[in-house]
């Protein structure tokens, strides 16, 4: 068994996206602001790369899902067993997030070939205006505009240092953090909606490169499915991010883009 532990930091609380405001989270109902999930997502790649490391961030895969909300200062552990099952947990033992993860060897779950055959999504412009979010902006088939930025390695540095990994991996080949390249997932929808306050609530991902030092990351997105259950809306990307041109990394990205009401 492989295991890390952390305090969780909600860095986000100054973003755009308010569920990770406390005021406005505990609206909805909620005990504070959330702690992102591409950051739970970062605490949990710490074992897998202790585990496989480079030969993870080149070829591997993850599916992960956040079943329980984190709050700054939380202590969590996440632990990746022999058989690759992973989970983030709580101080008290709860289960915050639950998925699994390989390596490009063993095979893997069947929705790896699916997100491979995605990876030849069209570039599009951003909007001018972003229109609100709603079931026409989000319709699937819906080909949302690119976003692009450099990875350089002080950004690279900043971003260790916020998620508070201390794998040497990173700073000696001046490779990108996978939790990193999966925020871009929630960059591009960002990018294209205006929206309210959102959870990113699940992904699955596969690596296909690792991103080094000085590569122009181009992160493309279309809408999957746009539905509705238990009185959240769902919105279900596919995306892929190319490093110079070519696929690094896919994803099939869920989130609620309108959370329910709470009940008076």
């Amino acid at each position: 068994m492989w295991a890390h532990a952390t305090v969780a930091t909600n860095w986000a609380t100054a973003s755009e996206n308010r569920i990770h405001d406390d005021d406005v989270a505990r609206r909805l109902g909620f005990g504070g602001g959330l702690v992102p999930g591409v950051t739970l997502y970062a605490y949990l790649t710490d074992p897998i790369v202790e585990r496989w490391g480079r030969d993870w961030l080149e070829g591997g895969w993850a599916d992960v899902r956040f079943v329980s909300p984190v709050y700054d200062g939380d202590r969590v552990t996440a632990v990746l067993d022999d058989e690759g099952l992973l989970e983030l947990r709580g101080s008290n033992g709860a289960v915050c997030a639950s998925g699994s993860a390989g390596t490009g060897t063993d095979g893997g779950p069947a929705w790896r070939g699916e997100l491979r055959a995605a990876t030849d999504l069209p570039a599009a412009p951003l909007p001018g205006v972003r229109p609100p979010a709603g079931d026409g902006s989000l319709a699937p088939g819906t080909v949302l505009g690119t976003v692009e930025h450099r990875f350089d390695t002080e950004r690279g540095q900043q971003y260790l240092a916020m998620v508070g990994c201390e794998l040497e991996l990173y700073r000696r080949e001046r490779i990108a953090h996978p939790g990193l390249l999966l925020a871009d997932a929630n960059t591009v929808l960002v990018a294209n909606v205006v929206l309210g306050p959102w959870i990113h609530v699940s992904s699955r991902i596969e690596h296909l490169a690792v991103v080094t030092d000085g590569q122009v990351l181009s992160t493309r997105a279309r809408v999957a499915s746009c539905c509705e259950r238990k009185g959240h809306r769902f919105v279900e990307l596919d995306v892929v991010t190319l490093a110079d041109g070519r696929p690094a990394l896919a994803v099939h990205h869920t989130a609620i883009w309108q959370v329910r009401p709470r009940p008076d």
